[in-house]
């Protein structure tokens, strides 16, 4: 049955991966949606929320302001808030029941950044998508209206360190790892230096130089819409991949076992971190397929090492594709169809919240492929 899931758990919604792209950029972000939508988000998907401030509101949508489309009070609510508080920017998120009802965002915004003279945003987010699609709006926009401007530096890449903008960095798919650090420690070991990173451990200030890199790395789903952005904007090419290092993940896989037969391998998660573990683990002499329910890239130079990869939206399309299969590596949650499987958890904050937030590892490393793929774009 389509869109139906009986053994596993869901990925987080757009909404809320609107909420985590913009959660540390000093923004208004408001969920329009009854009460309780917001708490929801904090309590599973967000774990910064407890260590870090951010303006996550609830519009607290009424019985009678859905039937009527009462669209004033929404604003007049944001106009007050954003007064006292003087965010950055506005964004107003949308979820099931006003997306019923036809709610027009965009002009909502319209009306709020003619009012106060800051940048506002209305999403058609509608908390029947997957994150990775809210990840990839919200950063678009935030590129659109913050990268306006290209510093040419007179100095050659064979001079400088190669500027690089890491799009697509949230706890959702990273956890709180100390990833983003790791990342930025790994571009300066092998020369680099992060320009931006959207959107963990960086500033608005920082997010407004993006058009300063030489170079974009893509590291999940909900990076793409702004390395498109700054791609068209100012011509600066986009790489994907995550420089994982698997060697911890490949001994634990061999214990399994009693003569190293691992039989069929799968990695089961967002398409750039599975398709990534999948070639860190060939190069340790693991072949693996990668498995994807969330939005996926049809971009071949997503997988230019030719992996195996199947798209697999529904529970039954994803027990198909599991059949064959021996070993299976993903979040905890997943071993619901996967029973007669040796099973190897990698939790994923998107996929089970903060249950196993402890457990998700910075598997952040070597990725010499990663780096030699990076150089050859620059080059071409």
């Amino acid at each position: 049955m389509k869109q139906t899931f009986a053994l596993i758990s869901t990925y987080s919604s757009d909404e809320f991966g609107i909420c985590s792209a913009l959660y540390e950029l000093g923004g208004m972000v408001v969920i329009h949606d009854a009460s309780g939508c917001n708490s929801t988000y904090t309590t599973h998907d967000e774990p910064r929320w407890y260590d870090m401030d951010s303006m996550i509101y609830i519009s607290a949508l009424s019985r009678n302001e859905t039937i009527l489309g009462r669209d004033s009070k929404l604003i007049e609510d944001i106009l007050e808030t954003a007064g006292k508080y003087r965010p950055r920017f506005i964004a107003i998120v949308g979820a099931p029941v006003p997306y019923m009802v036809g709610t027009d965002y965009r002009a909502i915004a319209k009306i709020l950044e003619e009012k106060l003279g800051i940048p506002a945003f209305g999403f058609d987010s509608n908390g029947m998508q997957y994150y990775t699609r809210g990840m990839r709006d919200a950063f678009k926009a935030i590129a659109e209206r913050f990268a306006l401007t290209r510093e040419i530096s007179d100095m050659s890449i064979d001079e400088r360190p190669i500027k690089v903008n890491l799009l697509g960095v949230t706890p959702l798919d990273f956890g709180m790892t100390g990833a983003a650090d790791s990342l930025k420690k790994w571009l300066l070991d092998h020369g680099m230096e992060c320009n931006s990173c959207f959107a963990m451990g960086s500033s608005p200030e920082e997010i407004s130089k993006a058009g300063n890199a030489d170079v974009s790395l893509v590291v999940s789903y909900g990076g793409t819409g702004a390395a498109k952005v700054l791609k068209e904007r100012f011509g600066i090419p986009y790489v994907f991949g995550i420089p994982f290092d698997t060697a911890q993940l490949a001994e634990e896989l061999k214990k399994m076992t009693t003569g190293n037969d691992l039989g069929k391998v799968a990695v089961i998660g967002e398409q750039i971190s599975g398709l990534s573990l999948a070639e860190s683990l060939k190069d340790l002499g693991i072949d693996s397929r990668a498995l994807c329910m969330t939005d996926h890239i049809r971009d071949p130079r997503v997988n230019p090492a030719g992996m195996d990869f199947r798209y697999a939206p529904e529970e039954d399309d994803l027990i198909r594709e599991l059949a064959d299969v021996d070993t299976v590596i993903a979040d905890p949650l997943f071993k619901g169809i996967c029973k007669d499987k040796r099973f190897l958890e990698l939790p994923h904050m998107a996929f089970s919240g903060r249950m196993f937030e402890r457990d998700i590892p910075d598997l952040i490393g070597k990725g010499e492929w990663l780096y030699e793929r990076i150089m050859n774009e620059i080059k071409s």
